[in-house]
């Protein structure tokens, strides 16, 4: 089992870092997630997933709801619907509702066991749990496109050597349409050890994208696998070229490089994919403008 409280510190300081980086950097995505509501996002949660614990800890606002009271929720294609691990409870109507949802141009996120208990049911022609389930184990992943928006910051410094923690049981992806089906990030060494490789997935279904990634939002733990990992977080902040006046070193100082690496990965990933919707729908909304504009010409 991994260890929250130590996780929960290292998302803290590697949230704070990436926010610095961005405003030196990327401040123009920096103002477009903090004009993010909490109407935009709808967050179902889990037993065993809990993104929106990095959500509060990076300050992206979000609405929950349950299982129970899905079939009164109204989804909007402009918003984003995040299912987190098992994904289980959801009648065939509800299932159909999130299709439907994806289909009108909904962003849907998932994770794990969400692959078998939902997106297999209504996307069984582009993925599918490979029925060998993984242990809790922490494998080295990589970038497949360094280009992609959803990417931008990943692994940039040459030293990166970034882990993913697959929780017990975790549900490798088989890809059924590969020429449909992106892989954003992948692990050879998944792959070796459970049949597939990749990490983080996303396809487009009529107007709207699946993200899915294997296992949790939320890392738990990870391995020191080599002496760079092993090093204090502060090692990490200066390979990002931080200044000292950019971090708080008594704050990195009892976390380890390795740990601090995951969580930014992780929270990394998210903020780029929240800033890209958000950016979608702000390009959808002004040609809506324009032709509403043109019409009542």
């Amino acid at each position: 089992m991994g260890d929250f409280k130590q996780m929960k510190k290292a998302y803290n300081a590697s949230t704070k870092i990436l926010k610095t980086r961005m405003a030196k950097g990327r401040s123009e995505d920096l103002r477009t997630l903090e004009q993010i509501s909490d109407n935009e996002i709808i967050i179902v949660p889990g037993q065993y997933d809990r993104i929106e614990d990095v959500f509060d800890i990076i300050k992206i606002p979000y609405g929950l709801v349950d299982t129970h009271r899905f079939s009164d929720l109204k989804l909007r294609p402009t918003q984003t619907l995040i299912i987190n691990c098992p994904g289980d409870g959801l009648s065939p109507v509800n299932l159909e509702k999130i299709k439907k949802f994806v289909e009108e141009g909904g962003f849907l996120w998932s994770t794990d066991w969400v692959l078998h208990n939902i997106l297999e049911k209504i996307f069984p022609e582009y993925v599918k749990y490979n029925q060998k389930p993984t242990g809790d184990d922490v494998v080295k992943v990589e970038v497949v496109d360094k280009s992609s928006p959803y990417l931008k910051g990943l692994f940039e410094d040459e030293n990166s050597d970034p882990q993913w923690w697959l929780e017990s049981s975790s549900y490798p992806i088989e890809i059924l349409k590969p020429k449909e089906v992106e892989v954003l990030i992948r692990s050879r060494e998944m792959k070796e050890k459970y049949g597939e490789g990749p990490i983080v997935i996303k396809f487009q279904y009529g107007k709207g994208t699946v993200f899915h990634m294997t296992s949790h939002y939320y890392l738990q733990r990870t391995d020191l696998r080599t002496d760079r990992h092993k090093q204090s977080a502060t090692a990490y902040a200066k390979e990002l070229n931080l200044e000292k006046n950019e971090f708080d070193e008594d704050e990195l100082n009892d976390l380890t490089l390795g740990e601090v690496e995951s969580a930014y990965t992780s929270a990394q990933f998210i903020v780029n994919a929240m800033v890209e919707r958000k950016n979608q729908v702000k390009s959808w909304k002004k040609v809506e403008e324009k032709k509403k504009e043109e019409k009542e010409k």
